[in-house]
């Protein structure tokens, strides 16, 4: 993928069709360190042993419309080649992904617009709640729905307006951890 926002987006995917009330993405730049790291977690259903055992084999899915799931594997070896690494744990309390990256290399893709990517979450018909996190070097953007609805009261998030302004608080909020940059 040519954006690891994208691959956010594919795992909260498969954390919603795992059930998943709660998902946390956690995202950390350590630019003195060189880290760039993805965290998802999720309180679904988990993964069964047998499919995690071998979860990044493209030929392992739990999907009926494609004997093919290359999500995993893509954003494993997108880690590794960046040279990283990728673990997935997984119970029937949930799942927890993370990928590191070396913030500097030069195959690392961009995070790409994950601004975007979390108000299209929040368009789905689901009912489910995101805190994301995003730290870059030791300043920290929380965007968690849980306060943004009780904020909103009576008001539903997915009012154009609301959502709108979303995307630009977020926008804004990355942008200003980083110094004015947004990817």
């Amino acid at each position: 993928m040519k954006e690891l926002a994208l691959h956010i987006l594919d795992i909260v995917e498969n954390s919603i069709k795992a059930d998943a009330d709660n998902i946390s993405i956690e995202i950390i730049e350590d630019i003195e360190k060189n880290i760039f790291s993805i965290k998802i977690k999720d309180d679904g259903t988990g993964i069964k042993k047998e499919i995690l055992d071998n979860i990044t084999d493209p030929f392992v899915t739990t999907r009926k419309t494609r004997p093919v799931g290359l999500g995993l594997s893509f954003f494993k070896e997108a880690a590794k080649r960046c040279n990283g690494s990728f673990e997935i744990s997984s119970d029937n309390n949930g799942t927890i992904i993370e990928a590191v990256f070396e913030h500097d290399h030069i195959d690392r893709a961009p995070l790409g617009d994950i601004s975007q990517t979390v108000i299209s979450m929040l368009l789905w018909e689901n009912e489910f709640e995101i805190k994301y996190k995003h730290i870059f070097n030791d300043e920290a953007f929380i965007f968690d729905t849980k306060e943004i609805k009780n904020e909103l009261d009576d008001t539903k998030i997915h009012n154009n307006k609301i959502i709108n302004w979303l995307k630009e608080y977020i926008d804004e909020n990355i942008s200003n951890l980083r110094g004015g940059e947004i990817n």
